[in-house]
């Protein structure tokens, strides 16, 4: 502090204020600035979308900021480590009295340091298996549909499209890109990605093979074929892929990624399509092999059928040996049959011999005696079951008769019946004026139902119920025995 009676003219400051004259003093001296230097502390933009990171060399450091609005136009994205070249103005944080650079454009320094970014993106990637020889699927011999990835206007989808009608003609489907600038490396990768996402046997038809084209250019040119999302797309693609992006010397990350790699669109475009008029010529070639074999074969077999009909024994010699068996047989058949007759009819005198009339009287009056008795015995049995049947049905047709109705009216009970044969059992189901059959044991009598009284004998609904008389139960008949025939 200088002593109090020390004069000065200096006014005093705030902080804020002398802040904001450091802020207008830096930008107003530092409005555009091409910063070279190392990134160090990028981690990926904020959930803000805005990317912190610092530009350093060996002797100093400096933060720096992307706002949202410029860090989704970046060419180049920021990488840590990466050597750029930044555009933009300086700014001063007044919250940390630090100065910092407002990046609006980003760019690698030189061809060295794209080259080296390539290098270590390619062993990240490698490292990763993207690039596997596994990976790789072999491309249809004959696709059916072709598609092509690549700027609508340019030549190389006009090279493609002549190139294929030239060769064998098929079907093309374009998903037009941009192959240069900030969104191309995105617009391929969805192309990838949406061709692949098609349905198969959809209304847009699935390709059986990719293209993915671009003419030539220098390395930033072709910059977009070496970003991660276009390598990661290829690499992911379920349909056989070929590369074929810049000139045959130029080389590009998708190249690696993809199943097969052409040096030019046009290459691109013959190996996914034969020579039609060759392919003709090939199969009338080996339509001819193949006959030509076919007829080989069958002289071939010809041959052998007639060595092996050779081989064959004649047919004088297959039956010669079964006919010379049934001379023999036919020659022992009528000595047989003569000795077979004669030994029959020595067996039949000799059972005539043994046979007399006495015999076979004595034989005919033993058997009708024995006949006889079984007769009688079987009278007698017949009679007596037929009279224990006739008992025991009589016995049954009485306790029928004593159950019946026609029992119970004869014990001087009538039954009450309607015109249509309807039984009325009780007096309440009676209506007046209706017409009634009486049904008694010896006939019928019509009646005509009158009107209730109390005094015609109709019982009180109090009164007890009328006492019935028991029922006699009938004996049971025992069941007959069945008679012995014999007995």
């Amino acid at each position: 502090m200088p002593p109090k009676d020390t004069a000065t003219n200096a006014p005093d400051v705030t902080v804020s204020e002398l802040s904001q004259a450091l802020k207008r003093t830096v930008e107003d001296a530092f409005g555009y600035v091409r910063v070279r230097g190392e990134i160090s502390g990028y981690r990926g933009p904020h959930s803000s979308g805005h990317a912190y990171f610092a530009l350093k060399d060996e002797g100093a450091k400096i933060d720096a900021v992307v706002w949202r609005g410029s860090f989704s136009k970046l060419r180049f994205k920021p990488e840590e480590g990466m050597e750029v070249i930044a555009t933009g103005r300086l700014t001063t944080y007044p919250g940390k009295s630090a100065y910092q650079i407002v990046v609006d454009a980003l760019e690698p320094a030189g061809v060295g340091a794209l080259m080296a970014l390539l290098e270590e993106r390619r062993k990240k990637l490698a490292a990763e298996g993207l690039f596997d020889r596994e990976r790789k699927r072999p491309l249809p011999y004959l696709p059916e549909v072709i598609g092509v990835v690549t700027s609508p206007t340019g030549a190389v989808i006009r090279d493609i499209l002549h190139r294929v009608a030239d060769r064998f003609p098929r079907r093309v489907l374009v998903w037009p890109v941009r192959v240069q600038g900030d969104t191309a490396a995105a617009e391929v990768a969805a192309a990838i990605r949406g061709f692949n996402a098609l349905p198969s046997g959809g209304p847009i038809p699935r390709p059986d093979v990719l293209l993915v084209a671009r003419g030539g250019g220098s390395l930033e040119d072709l910059w977009a074929f070496n970003e991660e999302i276009v390598v990661r797309a290829a690499a992911e693609s379920a349909i056989p892929l070929v590369s074929a992006v810049g000139h045959e010397t130029d080389t590009t990350l998708i190249d690696f990624a993809s199943d097969v790699r052409a040096p030019t669109p046009t290459a691109a475009a013959e190996m996914v399509t034969p020579v039609r008029a060759e392919l003709l010529a090939v199969t009338a070639e080996r339509g001819a092999r193949l006959k030509g074999a076919m007829l080989r074969g069958l002289d071939a077999r010809r041959v052998e059928l007639r060595a092996a009909a050779r081989a064959l024994p004649s047919l004088e010699a297959l039956v010669q040996s079964p006919r010379q068996r049934l001379d023999h047989a036919s020659a022992r058949l009528g000595p047989a049959l003569a000795a077979n007759a004669g030994r029959h009819r020595a067996r039949l005198a000799a059972a005539g011999a043994r046979l007399s009339p006495a015999t076979l009287t004595g034989r005919v009056a033993l058997l009708r005696e024995r006949l006889g008795g079984h007769e009688a015995r079987l009278a007698r049995a017949f009679a007596g079951l037929t009279a224990r049947r006739r008992d025991r049905l009589e016995g049954v047709w009485k306790l029928a008769r004593s159950l019946s109705y026609e029992g119970v009216l004869e014990r001087g009970y009538a039954l009450v019946e309607t015109a249509d044969g309807a039984v009325r059992r009780r007096a309440a189901d009676v209506v007046e004026g209706e017409a009634l059959r009486l049904v008694f044991v010896d006939g019928r009598r019509e009646a005509v139902a009158g009107g209730a009284s109390a005094d015609a004998g109709a019982a009180p609904e109090d009164a007890p119920p009328p006492r019935k008389e028991p029922r006699t139960r009938p004996k049971p008949v025992a069941p007959a025995k069945q008679a012995d025939l014999f007995g």
